[in-house]
């Protein structure tokens, strides 16, 4: 019985984090599209600075009220981290610059054969036929329903693979990090927030001035676009967390995996908000074959040998534990990149 509750127990938190991951995405990308689009603030690398500057304001207020705990991060595995991270932002943002949008939804794609092969080289991982044939699935039905015209030149690929390796490395280091210090979502944030916002807003004016040929500071801020900013900074507070909590629970390649329930939610809502004019037969097939994908993909990864280290991991077992995922009182309530806001 006691097993039994600690199974639902578990399974309902998965539930929820991923619930609370799938929200945050979603507005943040509608948030953004509204903001860029029709506000024209198109400094995606700054915007995205803003993002991790204000989650920095909410881990120094948390830390200063005694919610979390100190704990160490050494410097090497620090800057590690923020080099992977920042090189995937700049990557997708310059990816998406110099490639047609169907190749950059392609590079999209390729990053879970590329988590895949970090975790069997990396972490000695087994995946089953099924499981194998899932994923497969998922990526067909995903291409179905958004890649259309593919272009690419020497420049765009580069740029696409950088920002492709980098965003699988990103993802691995944190469920990597999490285990090897014992570190919750919101004390890896606090490591890793404050560098990623001072960096990306020194870097990001001069990279989206030579992205969009506009300064920022030129910008024609009015009471509407900086209450979308606000509101932008504000979700991804939520999404930056988010993620960090659902890559400690299910990896990143699970996280790639179902985050693509999140493309076919936004194209959904898009069709709703924005117009309905993309939605045809071939966005309605591709949707149904990643969907059965996915549930096939939960189903096979969750049998025994569905996915499974064939090895003792070389991972320490940390001696002290630091909170992970109730860092707020029970009393209380729970990213970057401008195409998913990530």
């Amino acid at each position: 019985m006691a097993s039994t509750n600690k199974g639902d127990r578990k399974l309902a938190i998965d539930l929820a984090s991923w619930m609370f991951n799938v929200v945050t995405s979603v507005g943040i990308i509608l948030v953004n599209k509204a903001l860029m689009a029709t506000h024209g603030f198109t400094f995606a690398t700054t915007l995205t600075g803003l993002h991790f500057a204000t989650t920095t304001l909410l881990t120094l207020f948390l830390k200063w009220n005694g919610y979390i705990q100190d704990t160490h991060l050494p410097l090497p595995d620090l800057i590690k981290y923020v080099m992977f991270a920042n090189f995937s932002i700049v990557g997708m943002n310059v990816s998406l610059m110099w490639n047609s949008v169907g190749f950059y939804q392609i590079a999209k794609l390729s990053m879970i054969p590329v988590s895949c092969f970090l975790e069997i080289v990396l972490d000695n991982v087994r995946y089953s036929r099924d499981t194998k044939l899932s994923i497969s699935l998922v990526l067909l039905g995903v291409a179905v329903c958004t890649v259309t015209d593919v272009s690419v030149n020497a420049k765009g690929f580069i740029a696409a693979a950088v920002a492709v390796w980098s965003t699988a490395l990103q993802q691995y280091y944190v469920h990597f990090l999490q285990k090897k210090y014992s570190l919750g979502s919101f004390n890896l944030l606090g490591h890793t927030a404050p560098i990623q916002a001072t960096s990306l807003l020194l870097v990001g004016p001069f990279l989206d001035y030579w992205l969009t040929n506009k300064r920022v500071d030129a910008y024609n801020y009015g009471l509407t676009s900086i209450l979308f900013i606000v509101l932008s900074c504000s979700i991804a507070v939520g999404t930056n967390l988010s993620q960090f909590i659902c890559i400690g629970r299910f990896t990143a390649v699970s996280f790639q995996v179902l985050g693509h329930m999140k493309t076919i939610l936004v194209l959904t809502l898009g069709f709703i908000l924005f117009g309905k004019e993309g939605l045809n037969l071939q966005v309605i097939v591709g949707m149904i074959i990643a969907i059965m994908g996915m549930i096939w993909y939960g189903n096979a990864s969750s049998k025994p040998g569905g996915k499974e280290s064939r090895s003792i991991s070389s991972i320490p077992i940390p001696t002290t534990k630091t909170q992970e995922y109730n860092l707020l009182p029970v009393a209380s309530a729970e990213t970057g990149r401008s195409d998913e806001e990530v």
